[in-house]
């Protein structure tokens, strides 16, 4: 009877638990999750910059989207899940290195660091309720409800007039300066975020690492531009506000 009790055991009945809140198993999925973010960002802004292109090219775009039917909503759940999981396992691991170094170093000594790793947590929660605000946005139409009354006529159908919202959306100078400041803490939590990814999975060394750092800085800031160019080229240059009058 002993034996049949050791092996009935969760260590024995659940290994792949085990292995996934080990330490090592909570750095795999905190990067894994974040390469889905990234490629997500990096794919979403592709889209979104369809809108310099002009009226039709945005709403066939987002019309696209949209006939996808139900996949775009897994689509979207899934990402809000890897977000949430992301930040979760994130936390497990601080709260797991806090614990191992409980007491603070009689000198404190200024560890070889950046700013940007030492605001990941905090910068990683406002990036969180930033994607939440942008959903109520522009997707669930809680911000602004009118905005699910736009409509125009693309080839022959009409179809939700995503052009038009997003300029009405950007000529409000406090929701375009949120958006902005916003985007910069996003960009701010990639510059680390992306580079150490590839530390997490043991895919750097001191030789290439500062090559993934700067790499990643500069995907961070380039994503950040791309981003904030539309509600700048809205709000500063007037960008789309023919559609409004």
């Amino acid at each position: 009877m002993p034996a049949s009790t050791a092996s009935n055991s969760p260590a024995t009945e659940l290994p792949v638990l085990n292995w996934l809140f080990s330490s090592l198993g909570k750095k795999v999925v905190v990067a894994l999750t974040g390469i889905v973010l990234v490629l997500f960002v990096i794919g979403h802004l592709v889209g979104n910059l369809t809108f310099f292109l002009g009226p039709d090219a945005i709403n066939s775009y987002a019309m696209q989207l949209r006939d996808l039917g139900p996949l775009l909503w897994v689509a979207r759940i899934g990402l809000l899940v890897a977000a949430g999981v992301h930040i979760g396992f994130t936390m497990l691991l601080w709260k797991e290195n806090q614990a191992a170094r409980p007491q603070k170093y009689a000198v404190n000594a200024p560890m070889k660091t950046t700013v940007f790793a030492r605001t990941m947590r905090l910068t990683g929660l406002i990036v969180l309720a930033f994607i939440a605000f942008h959903l109520a946005h522009f997707t669930l139409f809680l911000v602004n409800p009118s905005y699910a009354k736009l409509h125009t006529e693309l080839k022959g159908h009409e179809v939700h007039d995503v052009f038009r919202m997003v300029v009405l959306g950007f000529s409000n100078p406090l929701v375009s300066g949120f958006y902005i400041l916003s985007l910069a803490l996003v960009a701010f939590h990639l510059s680390h975020g992306i580079g150490s990814l590839f530390q997490t999975l043991g895919l750097s060394n001191q030789t290439v690492r500062p090559l993934y750092e700067n790499a990643g800085r500069l995907i961070a800031w380039a994503l950040f531009i791309g981003y904030a160019a539309i509600p700048v080229s809205i709000l500063f240059f007037g960008v789309g506000k023919g559609v409004l009058r």
